[in-house]
């Protein structure tokens, strides 16, 4: 039998340990941050970057679903009292994750972080569909869906893209570019965060063992396509 709570509503979230609460706001104002700020500066323009009307149709769909991640997120973070600031990335003081500094210019290199970058995505709403604050985890639920279909929009359009020699090569590049950015997509092995979300069954996995799923699953994705990961040297992200 577990020792964690299962914690139904943020009433009752309201009467637990101060560890536990402060454990839930920073995944909550985490996520509402960073879907944000990836609607922003990756979802949004890619709209210009679409090819044709479908694409470009398929994409709002993304922008749509994004922008609605971010609001649900928020939404549970202002029931929990959470100051809205505190959810907004040009007002607060958590910054995004980094890989949202990596600057991206074409369809080809959109397409493929929403192939490869949605995928360590799902890996996050995975362990949260799991988790012991339910509002967090019902949430969880209602997301994983679209973040499955953001995946697969990603890799069916880099398919589609990857049946010219040109093609191929732009998404390898583009791979190239993006994949070395995604460990750090999971955090430190030793975090002390991981440490108290694994406490509290908030999260199910380390973040070593996030990361190491991830990768597998990224190069079977990748190899699908005829694709390659480059290499990487795991030192520098520990």
């Amino acid at each position: 039998m577990n020792d964690f709570p299962q914690v139904e509503t943020v009433e009752h979230w309201r009467e637990q340990p101060e560890e536990y609460q402060e454990a839930c706001r920073k995944l909550v104002i985490s996520h509402a941050i960073n879907e944000l700020y990836g609607s922003r500066v990756y979802d949004e323009p890619a709209i210009a970057w679409a090819p044709n009307p479908y694409a470009k149709w398929m994409v709002c769909r993304v922008v749509m679903e994004e922008y609605g991640h971010h609001y649900r997120f928020f939404e549970l973070g202002r029931d929990m009292g959470i100051p809205e600031e505190a959810m907004l990335p040009e007002m607060s003081e958590k910054a995004p994750l980094s890989i949202m500094d990596l600057k991206l210019t074409t369809w080809e290199e959109f397409c493929t972080i929403k192939m490869i970058g949605d995928l360590g995505e799902i890996l996050h709403v995975e362990d949260l569909v799991q988790g012991s604050f339910h509002p967090l985890r019902n949430l969880a639920r209602m997301t994983m869906p679209e973040e499955y279909f953001h995946s697969e929009f990603g890799e069916n359009f880099c398919r589609d893209i990857c049946q010219t020699a040109e093609g191929k090569d732009k998404i390898q590049a583009a791979v190239n570019l993006i994949y070395p950015h995604m460990p750090h997509f999971f955090g430190k092995p030793k975090s002390r965060n991981n440490e108290i979300y694994l406490k509290w069954g908030l999260k199910k996995r380390t973040n070593g063992e996030m990361r190491e799923d991830y990768m597998a699953r990224a190069k079977i994705t990748v190899e699908k396509l005829g694709l390659t990961l480059p290499d990487i040297n795991m030192n520098n992200y520990d």
